[in-house]
């Protein structure tokens, strides 16, 4: 019988973990991302020599499981608390809490369709749940913790808007706020202003239209609600039109202020790229949540996928810079979407494509990446 020696098996169970809290499987060659050790690899030239597409890896499609096959409920031994065929206001209920995490779209039915089941396999899928379209108490007990319980409007599709915190003529402080919040989504493009105008209100209703609310074009409770958690607090100079200065380097952490570098914080939710203690280029980014952190630490960029789509997840990670196994600097559509109101596996999320189209043109292999809370 072969024996495995203490230390080798605490290598292995490292890499089995690597590999699986990322957004990629880590990969296994010479060229893996590494963290950095006393100095970090120096890049032979300041641009970036062409880089070649890769191709997305794509896995076979999912077997179905058959009549005679236990599902993964059954597996565990998990009973389902509600699954394909169920109807009734519990459904409702479920149906809608999806919808506010953007997995259910259309009309709160009651009746657990092919629809339904495909949104909780999706949401079970992004939780590291068992994938088997069928609610059982976990899979429940996380999208509770996850959601706020719906009106009774809410789930029979009488959507009433709630009384009015901002609206048409309104001024101060918390307009500015508002239009601030909007701009960092791409809803509002005018001058920020104290004043609550025409712009501001067709800003709001086309928010509240792309998200199921009440299109009033006034804020209520639920729209502040929505935009707050997909956005950011905007800084008094966002609020006040103020021309941002060149970036600035206070605040950054001094292991990026020599060579090139991906300077990541999560305090501030900031990427800044810095090249020989200079900032080029700032980027708001989300990060991995409770379940699959993303990893802190001095790393280097082992290698960069124009057209990436996960191996794991099968979603698309266009401009993928890989740092530390599995996880990558990408751009996240979701994010984009939603704002802070999701997280990634792992991963360091942009939202501004145009931003990381041009960084993913000027990082090199070997550039330094430094993530730090």
């Amino acid at each position: 019988m072969t024996m495995i020696r203490p230390v080798a098996f605490v290598a292995l169970l490292a890499g089995v973990a690597l590999a699986v809290s990322g957004c990629e499987p880590a990969p296994m060659t010479s060229s893996q991302a590494k963290p950095l050790g006393i100095s970090a690899p120096s890049p032979a030239a300041t641009s970036p020599a062409p880089i070649a597409k890769s191709k997305p890896i794509v896995r076979s499609p999912v077997r179905p499981v058959t009549t005679t096959e236990k599902t993964g409920a059954e597996k565990t031994g998990a009973p389902a608390l509600m699954s394909k065929g169920d109807s009734g206001t519990k459904v409702r209920e479920l149906q809608h809490r999806l919808r506010q995490l953007n997995w259910f779209e259309g009309t709160i039915t009651g009746n657990y369709g092919g629809t339904t089941v495909t949104a909780v396999r999706g949401f079970q899928a992004k939780r590291m749940l068992q994938p088997t379209g069928a609610v059982d108490a976990r899979t429940w007990s996380t999208l509770v913790a996850m959601t706020r319980k719906p009106t009774s409007d809410e789930m029979t599709n009488r959507l009433v808007a709630g009384p009015a915190i901002l609206k048409l003529g309104s001024s101060g402080d918390r307009v500015r706020n508002l239009q601030a919040r909007l701009r960092q989504i791409g809803w509002y493009s005018g001058k920020i202003t104290d004043f609550y105008g025409s712009a501001t209100l067709t800003a709001v209703s086309g928010f509240q239209g792309r998200r199921a609310i009440p299109v009033t074009g006034e804020v209520d409770q639920r729209t502040w609600d929505r935009l707050v958690s997909m956005s950011r607090a905007p800084t008094s100079d966002e609020m006040h039109n103020v021309v941002p200065k060149p970036a600035s380097s206070s605040g950054l952490d001094a292991r990026c202020m020599t060579g090139r570098s991906l300077c990541i914080s999560k305090r501030t939710n900031t990427l800044v790229w810095v090249v020989d203690g200079k900032p080029k280029l700032r980027l708001d980014v989300r990060f991995g949540s409770y379940e699959t952190p993303t990893r802190e630490g001095a790393f280097a960029i082992g290698w960069k996928s124009e057209e990436h789509v996960s191996t794991i997840y099968h979603t698309p990670m266009p401009y993928a810079m890989f740092f530390s196994g599995g996880q990558a600097v990408h751009y996240s559509a979701d994010f984009a979407e939603r704002g802070y109101a999701g997280a990634s596996h792992g991963c360091v999320n942009v939202r501004n494509l145009n931003g990381i189209r041009w960084l993913f043109s000027q990082v090199q292999v070997g550039d330094k990446v430094v993530v730090y809370s």
